[in-house]
């Protein structure tokens, strides 16, 4: 702890929300208020990598709930929360082409790599900023020396969208992508595996949570976030979510993570008069 601020790996992404939602519980407990729903709190730990284990208890836990509340770490600058979240996805383009020897007789051979080349511009295409819509071919891999025309490639296209029409019309793109070179063969895996959180599913808990702030003396503020969390899936299923509700600092995923002491009282606040009122 230093300079007012919590410093280390994960403070504020997120064990800084597993405090507050504790801390947030035990003050309601000493104050003697009981809440009107029951409590369910859920701690999940593989988040960060899709969610593969976990998904099928927390989309469960959501449908019995009224409203989820995701402590995931605030918005930067300031603590806004989150109201909406882009989907996300991994699309896999895998081409397969024939060996040959590139100095004797690569007329005999088809370049996967080469096609992979040109299947990349194409999807490079697809990214649309204004609509939201987020592709990069961020990895890709091929061929096995230089001497031979490379028989197989395979590239990985990060893929974000704002509205769940766009995750299936993107995926779609996809799966309609032909070979471009005579004889090669594509093979499309994934897609849209964390659907977006659109705002509409969030819209109405941030006012009701805006104006317990304001009785508090915070202003808070709303915030969009290119990057997924849970809060996904339970909005997916129909339930209302309210994300961003952790720790306010800044620097997730990196050796300055932090979380603001200071913050921490006032986060809990909120928490707790959410937890009292919904």
């Amino acid at each position: 702890i230093s300079g007012g601020q919590a410093w280390g790996p994960g403070t504020f992404d997120m064990k800084g929300g597993l405090v507050l939602a504790l801390a947030a519980v035990d003050a309601l407990d000493r104050a003697g208020v009981k809440p009107r729903n029951e409590i369910c709190c859920l701690w999940t730990t593989d988040e960060e990598i899709g969610s593969e284990s976990s998904r099928r208890i927390i989309e469960q836990e959501a449908k019995r709930s009224n409203a989820v509340l995701v402590l995931e770490p605030a918005g930067e600058p300031g603590g806004a929360l989150k109201t909406s979240r882009k989907g996300v996805g991994e699309i896999e383009i895998r081409v397969s082409g024939r060996a040959a020897h590139s100095g004797l007789k690569p007329e005999e051979g088809i370049n996967a790599v080469h096609e992979l080349g040109m299947q990349i511009a194409r999807i490079a295409r697809f990214d649309d900023p204004r609509r939201g819509i987020r592709v990069h071919v961020n990895r890709m891999e091929g061929g096995t020396r230089t001497n031979v025309i490379a028989a197989e490639a395979r590239a990985f296209a990060d893929v974000r969208v704002t509205r769940a029409a766009d995750a299936r019309r993107i995926e779609q793109k996809f799966r309609r992508l032909r070979p471009i070179l005579p004889g090669a063969r594509l093979e499309i895996r994934g897609g849209v595996s964390r659907p977006p959180m659109e705002r509409k599913m969030g819209a109405a808990l941030f006012r009701h949570a805006k104006g317990l702030a304001a009785k508090m003396g915070i202003r808070l503020e709303e915030s969009a976030s290119g990057g997924g969390s849970d809060g996904n899936l339970t909005a997916a299923v129909g339930v209302p979510t309210l994300d961003g509700l952790g720790a306010i600092g800044a620097d997730a995923h990196s050796t300055r993570e932090r979380v603001v002491v200071s913050e921490l009282g006032p986060r809990a606040a909120l928490i707790a008069a959410l937890i009292a009122t919904l």
